[in-house]
């Protein structure tokens, strides 16, 4: 669990490491963004060719994906109360991206001003896979305020190996869903697709087009 402590003190250590990549890492993020779309879906398409072109068979197997019903058991479990808008986020989740290959419950520290930090740590979950740690760091920027720790859940879609999770995901304008005090955004890096859901406070949606990076051993870099 990140402690009040341990939150307050990555701020200050991040602080000076964040004015000055924060121009640098402005500059790129429109480029990440577009080469990552470019990658996953042509731009024009509409939202069920997106699916369809995205989304492959191999992938709805049920032995290597999560069902609605796992997933809202496994975050009723998670986030220790029954959360009144985590079913529709869920449910808006599958019929955004389909089925999931696998998903991490973790926790996470953020804050933000105009530019903020997010950093958390879970535990993967893949059918077929024994279970990982895996962290993840990174800016964000947006309009987003105040800062928050909070239980995250992450479902993953299109990764069929622990190891294609290590990668830097960008932030997908404009696909953010909030209902009922639980909330998803999507984020993508070449093929893989992530939908990282947060309830009460920790559903922090906004502007927010950062990116997050994830790795198999714990940073204090979020570049």
């Amino acid at each position: 669990m990140i402690s009040t402590k341990k939150y307050n003190e990555l701020l200050a250590g991040c602080a000076l490491a964040l004015g000055l990549a924060l121009a640098s890492v402005a500059y790129s993020q429109p480029a990440l963004a577009e080469a990552n779309d470019n990658s996953f879906r042509n731009k024009n398409s509409s939202s069920a060719e997106y699916r369809t072109a995205a989304y492959t068979p191999k992938d709805q197997d049920p032995s290597k994906t999560y069902s609605p019903e796992e997933i809202v058991s496994a975050g009723h479990n998670f986030f220790g109360k029954t959360t009144d808008g985590l079913a529709k986020v869920v449910q808006h989740s599958f019929g955004y991206a389909g089925a999931p290959t696998g998903y991490i419950v973790g926790e996470e520290a953020s804050g933000a001003f105009f530019g903020g930090l997010r950093y958390g740590e879970g535990v993967l979950h893949m059918k077929g896979q024994a279970k990982r740690k895996v962290y993840w760091q990174g800016p964000s920027f947006g309009f987003d305020v105040g800062g928050n720790g909070s239980r995250t859940m992450v479902l993953i879609y299109h990764m069929q190996h622990p190891d294609q999770l290590y990668q830097r995901y960008a932030g997908i304008e404009g696909a953010a869903y909030f209902v009922g005090g639980a909330g998803v955004n999507f984020q993508r890096s070449k093929d893989v697709l992530l939908a990282p859901i947060r309830t009460g406070v920790g559903a922090r949606l906004g502007a927010n087009i950062g990116y997050l990076k994830y790795t198999s051993e714990p940073t204090w870099n979020p570049f």
